[in-house]
């Protein structure tokens, strides 16, 4: 039989690799987050969401998923950088969807406490975006927003970070695929909660693809996203945290309403607000 013409990806270093594909091989689940967004929309208002704006987007992943998963689902993608935006259209959209479902997608260029588009079921802002808005002020004015773009008895989740350790100047590692993932806490201080992250790859040939996304983020409280979620005038907030697998003593993946949490070192939750 005659050998594949198949070329072989030769393998991933700091040369050859792109950031926003290691990125959303390292950090982005949308076949995990487009079900359980479905489920606790369809379970907390008591119908099915098929309309969903991706605020931050970057490369529109979620977007794409979102659309991928039902015929009659549309999203709306909104970010202010344009490469990035680009990069999704290209290796994403195009990849991704076919015609039809590329009618359903919408990716706008705007900041996302100024754009107008229709009202939507649902929004997120994933990957602790919002944490660009480093004063009370400009947060509630974000949430402000989200709650006027939303369709009556629509919904906004967030996600959120916090533990002790995430007030630590530190570097994690993970292995993903052929390369190492390192989340790198630059810089914290505990009088404004302000803090630098960055995101590096590491790869098996020794070389580093540093500061390949960098963030100046303010870390915020789930107290004070639960209060300023209020304050914008979102009803029924809601905290959601990871249960326990009993047999490994890890997070089993199912977020569910708490009223209060352990003091886990590191932790990630959801924040979930109707309007």
């Amino acid at each position: 039989m005659p050998k594949s013409t198949r070329s072989k990806r030769p393998p991933r270093n700091a040369r050859n690799s792109d950031k926003h594909e290691l990125y959303q091989l390292a950090v982005q689940a949308p076949d995990v987050d487009v079900p359980f967004l479905a489920r606790w929309f369809a379970r907390n208002v008591g119908r099915e969401p098929r309309t969903l704006r991706e605020d931050f987007c970057g490369t529109a992943l979620l977007a794409c998923h979102w659309v991928l998963a039902h015929r009659e689902n549309r999203a709306i993608g909104v970010d202010l950088d344009a490469p990035t935006l680009a990069w999704g259209r290209t290796h994403n959209v195009a990849t991704l969807l076919d015609d039809e479902q590329r009618t359903r997608l919408r990716l706008i260029r705007a900041d996302v406490r100024a754009v107008g588009v229709e009202a939507v079921d649902l929004v997120v802002a994933f990957n602790f975006s919002y944490s660009l808005f480093k004063t009370r002020d400009a947060l509630r004015e974000y949430f402000v927003r989200v709650r006027d773009g939303l369709r009556r008895g629509g919904a906004l989740v967030i996600d959120a970070w916090g533990g002790s350790e995430t007030q630590d100047v530190r570097e994690e590692r993970r292995r993903v695929a052929d390369f190492t993932y390192c989340w790198d806490q630059h810089d914290f201080d505990p009088v404004s909660y302000h803090c630098d992250c960055r995101i590096h790859f590491r790869f098996q040939d020794g070389s580093v693809m540093r500061n390949a996304f960098r963030y100046e983020w303010r870390l915020w409280t789930l107290p004070e996203l639960v209060e300023l979620m209020r304050e914008a005038g979102f009803s029924c907030v809601q905290v959601l945290m990871e249960g326990t697998s009993r047999d490994s003593g890890r997070g089993n993946g199912v977020f569910r309403r708490v009223l209060r949490a352990d003091a886990d070192p590191a932790w990630i939750g959801y924040v979930a607000g109707r309007a």
